[in-house]
């Protein structure tokens, strides 16, 4: 028996759990109370692709009659290879079954309907030798077939990472959603009956949904239902991202027919107190009277009780998010498309963290900034992070990590990458980031080799007026100048997109898609997305849209509020890009097609871009990135050389993972900079600044400058003298 039951409903991801129960989890071990938790999607997933779930699914849409298409009925004609097939393909996707690889990629050994007819070349996305890359696509698009057959035949609602999303988007009334949960589909009752086998073991006393996303949304309330008319006496909460931005006025008491509370913003404390007035309901102790940021049902009316009296912890007081419970061998890694920043959401395990409660930027207009999960900004120490790290690798045996920071801060990914160095631990790890003048070539050098392997961040318009207007806090030519330092460091980038934002022209569409061209042309970008603006209400967009020209279009709220309809005075339809912006994209993801026109993407006519052809070049030529700051701190990563003294020179030889080379020096300035070596070495924790070390090389010689930007010195930061 557990006090809780923390639960993800279906679906999420397939390659990893979803964080947010594990930092709950890590929250409630410091106040011993006792918790499970548990992914219901991976369940369900695991369950329907399965031999036995493919023989019940396939029974199940013939009885049904629904097996009308032409590719419907070449997967149920094949149903006996799929059948016999899927408990291996999943094995191989778990990682267990490596050595079905060249069979997969073998011509007639996995059945093919309609998704293996959008097949690009293979050799070209993945090489000759990225057999596990390849079977993987391959497996995958199998998986997708019989998807397709699901959504077809069973279940319209299904998807692998949602389900019944369109019951989510935007429902400022419940009553779609409300009618559809009176009815039970094919995959609900498949989730029920693993949530009934879950509920007789546990038999916790509060049941805690996590919605992230409207593709959860469904689930969580029939599984609520099902609690409700099967365990009455459980309580039951909802949180998450989808009740964080989409539920803060919600009004439809109906709701509560299925949910005892929903909380906002942070979980813990809230959850906490939940427990408190279940466990001890005396109203003798006035804490066990309060709520936390709570919607709850009193007299018949939906009410938001915020009276508690506690405060909220510190980040640095949660606890390290606790993985237990979770089938973390069972995960299934996935490769959609070939794309390798993509590949990073479905393929792999990662574990989840966070260097920095909200964002330390804050003015995104387009942003939600209101919110307390965006501007209550509170990062925790490096050495703590790196603590949680390690505590997290002995748990699941995992050791790739990703952080989900609204903007990981620099410095702070600075400090952890030394931190990471210093303890000589070997991870992997991405994020995201606002592409800051900060991230200097070094900088970007070190997080690459504390693990750093990809950054994700937002260009959005690519349009410096419109960058300013977003209070972005960037330019293009930044953006272009820090995604070279990253490039040629070795970190891949992802670069989030934006077009249709408010007073966007057509020119200036035409211009942001020159823009990202010369990016991808020299190859400073890897990866990329377009995404259509969305006006939502805790934006400042969405608080004071006249002063952007736009006029949202008013809808009677009684559930869900965030995105919001609108009417853009400049009367372009920005829907017409949409095709010939992914289309481009595409072929420049891929190094193509670069010196295609613009207009070659697009039906209608567009204006010529005004963007010079070599923008992008010269931004990235600009000599002013490379000043040097007195402060700038200055450390060694490598090993100490080994010396040879001659009569009047000092020869050091240099090593590190791909070469090696030979610089020489005076003797003097020789012996100076062998003494200096270890005290800039990575174990140091008070680094000497450019400041000092100028100052200190200058009461023994001369003319600091030129044996700073000499040739030996020069070759010295190839191998790890670095400038932070």
């Amino acid at each position: 028996m557990k006090d809780l039951l923390l639960l993800t409903p279906p679906f999420t991801q397939l390659n990893t759990p979803y964080p947010a129960t594990a930092y709950l989890k890590g929250f409630l071990n410091t106040k011993d109370i006792s918790a499970f938790q548990m992914d219901l999607g991976i369940e369900v997933i695991l369950s329907l692709f399965s031999k036995n779930g493919l023989e019940a699914l396939f029974a199940f849409a013939a009885k049904k009659a629904q097996v009308r298409s032409e590719n419907a009925q070449r997967i149920f004609a094949l149903k006996n290879l799929y059948i016999g097939l899927i408990d291996e393909v999943i094995l191989f996707l778990q990682g267990k079954n490596q050595t079905l690889a060249r069979q997969i990629c073998s011509e007639n050994f996995l059945p093919q309907a309609s998704r293996f007819e959008t097949l690009s070349d293979l050799e070209w996305a993945f090489g000759t030798m990225g057999i596990q890359d390849k079977a993987k696509h391959l497996a995958t698009l199998f998986l997708e077939d019989i998807a397709d057959f699901i959504k077809e035949t069973v279940d319209e609602n299904f998807g692998f990472s949602r389900y019944a999303e369109r019951l989510g988007r935007s429902a400022n009334s419940f009553d779609e959603l409300y009618e559809a949960l009176q009815t039970d589909t094919y995959i609900d009752a498949l989730t029920l009956s693993i949530l009934k086998e879950k509920m007789e073991r546990i038999h916790p006393k509060l049941v805690c949904f996590s919605v992230p996303f409207p593709g959860n949304l469904y689930s969580a309330f029939k599984c609520a239902q099902f609690l409700k008319k099967h365990y009455p006496k459980v309580k039951i909460a909802m949180g998450g991202g989808f009740p964080n931005t989409e539920l803060r006025s919600v009004s439809d008491v109906r709701v509560f027919e299925f949910f005892d509370y929903i909380t906002l913003d942070d979980g813990e404390l809230p959850i906490e107190l939940l427990v408190s007035n279940i466990k001890n309901p005396s109203p003798t102790n006035p804490d066990f009277n309060f709520y936390k940021r709570t919607f709850l049902l009193e007299d018949g009316a939906v009410l938001y009780n915020n009276f508690s009296l506690r405060k909220d912890y510190a980040q640095n007081d949660l606890g390290t998010p606790d993985y237990a419970d979770l089938l973390l061998d069972d995960y299934i890694s996935v490769i959609e498309i070939a794309n390798p920043m993509h590949s990073l959401w479905s393929d792999g395990r990662w574990n989840k963290l966070t260097m920095a409660h909200g964002c330390y930027w804050g003015k995104c207009t387009f942003c939600d900034i209101s919110l307390d999960y965006i501007k209550l900004y509170e990062p925790i120490t490096a050495q703590l992070l790196v603590d949680r790290m390690e505590t997290i690798i002995a748990q699941t045996g995992e050791r790739g990590f990703h952080f989900v920071d609204e903007a990981a801060p620099p410095a702070l990914m600075r400090a952890l990458s030394l931190e990471i160095l210093r303890r000589n631990l070997k991870v992997s790890w991405w994020t995201n980031i606002r592409f800051e003048k900060s991230f200097s070539y070094d900088l970007c050098r070190l997080l690459q080799t504390a693990g750093c392997i990809a950054v994700s961040g937002g260009l959005e318009v690519a349009s410096n007026r419109l960058l300013k207007l977003i209070q972005k806090g960037v330019t293009v030519e930044q953006v272009a100048q820090v995604t070279r330092n990253l490039t040629e460091s070795g970190i891949m980038v992802h670069a989030y997109l934006m077009y249709a934002y408010p007073t966007q022209t057509v020119q200036e569409t035409v211009d942001s898609l020159e823009m990202v061209r010369q990016l991808f042309e020299l190859g400073v970008l890897q990866s990329g997305f377009w995404h259509q603006f969305a006006l939502t209400v805790h934006s400042p967009v969405g608080m004071d849209p006249a002063s952007y020209k736009i006029t949202p279009q008013p809808a009677k709220v009684s559930f869900a509020n965030n995105d919001l309809a609108f009417v853009d005075h400049t009367g372009i339809d920005h829907n017409q890009f949409s095709y010939g912006l992914k289309k481009s994209l595409f072929n420049y993801m891929h190094g193509s097609c670069f010196d295609f026109p613009l207009q070659e993407w697009f039906e209608m006519e567009i204006p010529p871009t005004t963007i010079p052809s070599d923008f992008i070049q010269r931004s990235l030529d600009d000599p002013a990135q490379h000043e040097m700051k007195p402060t700038a701190k200055i450390i060694w990563l490598g090993d100490l050389p080994a010396p040879t003294r001659g009569k009047k020179v000092l020869a050091f030889h240099l090593h590190d993972q791909t070469g090696s080379a030979e610089i020489s020096l005076p003797l003097a300035q020789g012996e100076w900079l062998l003494k200096l070596l270890p005290t800039i070495s990575i174990q140091e924790k008070d680094l000497k600044t450019y400041a000092q070390l100028k100052s200190q090389y200058e009461e023994e010689f001369d003319d600091f400058l030129s044996f700073w930007y000499g040739d030996g010195m020069q070759l010295l930061r190839e191998f790890g003298l670095l400038i932070l």
